[in-house]
């Protein structure tokens, strides 16, 4: 039995369909406030659906009896309630997840985290916490570090602050738009870890995932003025403005969207390619771009 943590998120989601489609018995943890149609999208795959929460750990120890492998998707950055932060979700609700999977004698535990960055903020803290727990943790472990994910950062997902948006002919990104990045499909991630989960075997690794192609945001851009015949008005925020603001703010999902934003916009660290494997026969930003502008055709797995 495999849990996943998160199931209900944009990963989480495509890592429950491809072990689904490998005929894995899958169960998701879900919270009571989960879109209850993405909790009937899990149920149709016949997942079984239990009721959790990162923050409660009895839900956790209970979620993982009989549970062989864990993997964890969760984060309080984009789907948050109430009570939901770094802290409570990112930091102290996956160390609480990683202790009920000991106590369960899981044989191995999958942590989505990410490539460090060169600056402190909220959410690195709590992964490399989270991270450095792992090291010392009585389970075999997988620390999977994908770039930044196409579909999220070369789309309207965060727009007005960054990305791509076809509809009105724009591109929002930090810096001077030269910065190259091996950018990455959630849906190679996805396929990559649903793999690692089952066939890790006993030994532990820490894997920095890279897509096939580094393109800086200039040529993003024109590449989707190529497909559109459409020119596209780009508009540059200063890196300086996005570090003082990363600074300046309180709030620490706000300062860690910030930080995650002037990361984008300085490209891959100078040794990323070295030491990054890189996903080989990988979904192509190309790929992703057509789907941008051609919202109903068909995704690689099948799902619209």
């Amino acid at each position: 039995m495999i849990l996943v943590v998160g199931s209900t998120g944009l990963l989480g989601g495509a890592v429950c369909r491809q072990l689904r489609g490998q005929g894995r018995e899958v169960r998701a943890l879900v919270r009571p406030s989960s879109d209850p149609k993405k909790v009937e999208d899990l149920r149709a795959l016949s997942i079984e659906v239990v009721s959790g929460d990162v923050r409660d750990a009895a839900s956790l120890r209970k979620a993982c009896e009989g549970a062989d492998v864990v993997i964890s998707t969760a984060s309080a950055m984009v789907s948050r309630t109430t009570g939901d932060s770094i802290a409570s979700v990112d930091l102290e609700g996956q160390l609480a997840l990683i202790e009920a999977a000991e106590a369960a004698r899981v044989s191995r535990f999958t942590y989505l985290s990410f490539p460090i960055q060169p600056f402190d903020y909220p959410l690195q803290a709590a992964k490399q916490a989270v991270e450095a727990r792992l090291s010392g943790a009585r389970l075999a472990h997988t620390i999977a570090r994908p770039t930044f994910f196409t579909e999220v950062w070369l789309s309207p997902a965060l727009w007005p602050f960054h990305g791509l948006h076809p509809g009105e002919r724009r591109a929002r990104f930090v810096g001077d738009g030269k910065k190259r990045t091996r950018w990455i499909s959630f849906l190679d991630v996805a396929g990559l870890v649903s793999t690692l989960a089952v066939e890790g075997g006993s030994s532990s690794k820490t894997i920095d995932l890279a897509g096939p192609e580094a393109l800086s945001m200039n040529e993003v851009a024109k590449l989707l003025e190529s497909m559109t015949g459409q020119p596209l008005v780009l508009e540059a925020t200063p890196e300086e403005a996005v570090r003082q603001q990363m600074e300046a703010v309180a709030d620490p999902i706000q300062k860690s969207l910030a930080a995650l934003m002037l990361a984008c916009g300085s490209g891959d660290p100078p040794d990323f390619a070295a030491t990054s494997n890189t996903l080989q026969g990988s979904q192509r930003v190309a790929d992703h771009l057509k789907r941008l502008i051609q919202p109903n055709q068909e995704e690689p797995n099948g799902r619209n």
